[in-house]
């Protein structure tokens, strides 16, 4: 059996959390893409683990799998695990061979690209770690990858092809002094040999390594189930997402067989679980048309003073933002709010084909008199039920709303206890549109941040 826990909106829907609660009877958990980009909360007795590149089932105790799709950062990588390991929590985690490796000259690139897109004001807003430039290494087949770094002469050789190309990218085309650089070792060869050959060492060592399509095989032959967890959301794929304000791989359910080296009739043959918060936030720039308000420090005359709002929708935008904790796990940056869109939802159900929903940030949404949806969308005086292609049409678009009732603040510690019937009935209301909507039940209702203030309707 496996599931494929998939982010339906533009990252940061809570996948982390439900991969630590529907992922009780798992096995293995496999991050099939992304690197340490992509930020998980998970809370466990009490404890708040934040997690951007070990897989959630760590804290479980699950066998986890960091897969062929995976770009990875050793030093994020060991900085987490002995970290959790300092927490009384000793993960097991494999990394695939064929993973690509994040080096500090990826970061390096990263950051002094997007500096000179903000010049213009087309930046993407990415994390600055490096993942864009790494895929795009792997694309023109001067990466790296997990098992060069176990063979010194191997890495060596490569490093010493690689590093001229970013020297000159460096100097020439950014026109930037390699000496005047917070970090001028990241693009030496023997700086970078001698501390990445260690961490090749150290994966040698503690049994780190596999080839994860034979790993994973062996282990749904011997009876294991398997949870796969994607990475950000499916808005910000760079297939199926508002390109070029993307990621550089595949969180839809396609990434989790050509991320984990098993078929995709394996992964077509299990649940594919939507993630999907109650309202919808991004990072970074693109088009949001059911946005509400804006960002403090981004948005002029906007302190996030509720006190003092230049506008109705922007003293509501802070409202949502407060009560969700709607700042980056990664960045720590104040997350865009906006209302449900339903053409994002069933651009996203498509693309992954879901068979079940599990639904986020419920209790959020409580207290307010009423909430609206983005139904559709009007473009040129058509109304449109999903997404188009181009990221311009998407910022042409105007939400075409559908307003539903508000529900009370409750003691949601006993909603979870209770089970869904529980639920207000004007939540309950909202919950069936969206599963009626995208023809998927809900399987899951996240009503806190903590394992246990989840309402688990079905388990995949």
């Amino acid at each position: 059996m496996t599931v494929t826990i998939v982010g339906s909106q533009l990252g940061d829907e809570g996948k982390g959390g439900i991969v630590d609660v529907l992922g009780d009877s798992a096995d293995v958990v496999v991050r099939y893409q992304g690197g340490d980009n992509a930020g998980h909360t998970v809370v466990h007795d009490g404890e708040e683990y934040k997690l951007s590149l070990v897989p959630s089932g760590a804290i479980r105790g699950k066998v986890n799998v960091l897969g062929n799709g995976c770009v990875v950062n050793p030093r994020t990588l060991f900085s987490e695990i002995d970290a959790l390991r300092e927490r009384g929590v000793d993960p097991d985690v494999r990394v695939a061979r064929r993973a690509h490796v994040i080096f500090p000259y990826h970061r390096l690139l990263d950051g002094i690209e997007e500096d000179r897109k903000s010049e213009d004001d087309n930046e993407v807003g990415t994390t600055g770690r490096g993942i864009g430039p790494t895929y795009e290494d792997k694309a023109a087949r001067r990466g790296l990858r997990i098992a060069d770094l176990t063979d010194p002469d191997t890495l060596r050789e490569r490093l010493a092809y690689v590093l001229p190309q970013k020297r000159a990218l460096v100097e020439d085309v950014f026109g930037l002094d390699i000496g005047s650089l917070d970090d001028p070792d990241a693009l030496s060869v023997d700086a970078l040999h001698e501390e990445y050959a260690e961490y090749g060492r150290r994966l040698a060592e503690e049994g780190m390594l596999v080839d994860s399509g034979d790993f994973l095989a062996d282990r749904m032959a011997e009876g294991e189930d398997l949870m796969f967890e994607g990475a950000q959301g499916t808005l910000i794929d760079i297939d199926h997402g508002n390109y070029p304000f993307v990621t550089s791989s595949n969180p839809t359910a396609g990434g989790a067989a050509t991320g984990s080296g098993l078929g995709p009739g394996v992964v077509g043959d299990g649940e594919i679980v939507g993630v999907v918060k109650g309202y919808l936030t991004r990072v970074g720039s693109g088009p949001m048309p059911t946005e509400l308000g804006g960002v403090p420090g981004d948005t002029p005359g906007y302190d996030g003073d509720p006190s003092n709002p230049e506008t109705e929708s922007e003293e509501l935008a802070h409202q949502i933002r407060e009560e969700g904790g709607e700042y980056g796990t990664v960045t720590g940056r104040p997350r865009r709010v906006g209302w449900l869109d339903m053409p994002m939802l069933r651009h996203a159900a498509r693309a992954s084909g879901f068979t079940g929903l599990a639904v986020n940030h419920v209790d959020t949404l409580a207290g307010l008199d009423e909430l609206n949806v983005g139904h559709a969308y009007e473009v040129d005086g058509e109304e449109r039920l999903t997404m188009p292609a181009t990221t311009e049409e998407w910022g042409q678009c105007e939400a075409q709303y559908r307003t539903f009732e508000g529900w009370p603040d409750v003691d949601w510690a006993d909603v979870a206890t209770e089970g869904y019937d529980a639920l207000p009935e004007n939540a309950r209301t909202y919950l069936e549109y969206v599963a009626d909507e995208l023809d998927a039940p809900v399987y899951a209702v996240g009503v806190g941040p903590a394992r246990e203030e989840t309402v688990v309707v079905e388990r995949p």
